[in-house]
């Protein structure tokens, strides 16, 4: 890898680690899924610098320019973390159904307390309507 290059893919993995770092710092990205991003920068990072390490990964999936495999392995990870957001969402979404459902029956309990409590109101003013009446008489 070139100089230039390897100074290029130093900058932008330290660019992405501090974006993540500051998107915690602020609350914005949850922790367990900034160690992943966290993690896979500091990989990058790692062959990013040692350019033997790279070279030699390079060599062992058969990839004949080093930065080819810089790019396969943040490729890699990529994939990786969109299986990990993509079971995330699944497991929300079976979550927020099923909360749904729970919230209609809540729902449907109230209403059908506060007809009843409604009804039992009424049934009350009747008795105490009638009351007055026969005390009138």
């Amino acid at each position: 890898m070139t100089p230039r290059l390897q100074i290029v893919a130093i900058l932008v993995t330290l660019a992405l680690f501090f974006i993540v770092f500051e998107l915690v710092r602020r609350r914005r990205l949850m922790e367990r899924y900034a160690l992943l991003w966290l993690f896979s920068t500091v990989v990058l990072l790692g062959l990013s610098i040692w350019s033997d390490a790279l070279s030699r990964l390079s060599d062992a999936i058969g990839v004949r320019y080093g930065p080819s495999a810089l790019f396969a392995v943040a490729f890699g990870f990529v994939l990786m973390l969109l299986l990990h957001f993509s079971l995330v969402l699944s497991r929300l979404s079976d979550q927020s159904k099923v909360l749904a459902q729970e919230v209609g029956r809540l729902r449907e309990k109230v209403d059908r307390l506060e007809s009843d409590r409604q009804r039992l109101l009424a049934e009350a003013d009747e008795r105490d309507a009638e009351h007055e009446t026969a005390d009138a008489h």
